[in-house]
């Protein structure tokens, strides 16, 4: 029995590996390539070039890999590339790169993006990261691994959302977001540090405590950027966790939620 229902239309220069399920009236596009135990539902629209890796789930009337509607973008060749284990619910949209950043809009592994969600162009997005329905990422956009964009979240273009970070519903994000901090309002102000997704993830007492302390270095002390990460300098020594939350501060090029 085959796996593709006849009702789908699949190119014939697309590569589906042999037990890839595809629903009725989907349409798989030139140049897509699809991993094994993926399953693609009805009515989805994949367009390449686009890569698609093993054991993702995705949803009715999601669009994948389309071009860009960047003003920039003059249908030259770019990629979208998506990882292992990821679920796209319906109605998501995810576009292509443009050659003017990185050519390819990449998702990484085990995420779950939920309805009516968008990735714009270039956008990399991370391992383990959940985007609540309707949240919104402008191009170039970059998502560290285990953050988490609540329902309605905004995200300006060129934005850098840190690992295991947070946002509130209907954030709107126009500046970076630096590793473990929880950011909510229009605009996006720091509220706190995502410490109880921090607990569910195996961190240590330890290292929740030093991230308490530097929060409140950057935070809570009135110092500039460059004085709260001179002041982070020892702790970010000692502790791994200190070090990722400074290092995202540092590579900001857009400054950070305050």
């Amino acid at each position: 029995m085959s796996l593709i229902d006849p009702r789908a239309i699949i190119d014939p220069s697309a590569v589906l590996a042999a037990d890839v399920e595809v629903g009725p009236w989907s349409i798989v596009g030139a140049g897509v390539e699809i991993g094994e135990g993926t399953v693609i539902g009805p009515h989805v629209i994949l367009k390449g070039p686009t890569r698609i890796g093993k054991h993702n789930r995705i949803y009715q009337f999601s669009s994948v890999g389309e071009d860009t509607p960047d003003m920039k973008y003059k249908g030259e060749e770019t990629r979208l590339v998506i990882g292992d284990h990821n679920i796209i619910r319906e109605g998501v949209t995810i576009h292509r790169g443009t050659v003017q950043d990185r050519a390819e809009t990449t998702l990484g592994d085990h995420n779950l993006v939920m309805a009516y969600a968008h990735i714009g162009h270039d956008s990399v997005i991370g391992n383990h990261c959940i985007l609540v329905n309707n949240t919104a990422l402008a191009g170039h956009v970059h998502v560290d691994d285990w953050a988490i964009l609540s329902g309605f979240t905004l995200v300006h273009q060129y934005c850098h959302i840190g690992a295991h970070s947070f946002s509130g519903m209907g954030t709107a994000i126009g500046k970076d977001v630096p590793a473990y901090v929880t950011v909510f309002g229009n605009p996006a102000e720091a509220r706190s540090m995502n410490f109880e997704g921090m607990r569910r993830r195996g961190f240590s007492d330890e290292a929740i405590h030093a991230l308490r302390r530097a929060y409140k270095v950057v935070y809570r002390q009135g110092l500039t950027v460059e004085q709260a990460l001179t002041q982070l300098t020892e702790p970010a020594a000692l502790f791994p966790e200190v070090a990722v939350f400074r290092d995202s501060i540092q590579m900001s090029t857009r400054g950070i939620t305050r």
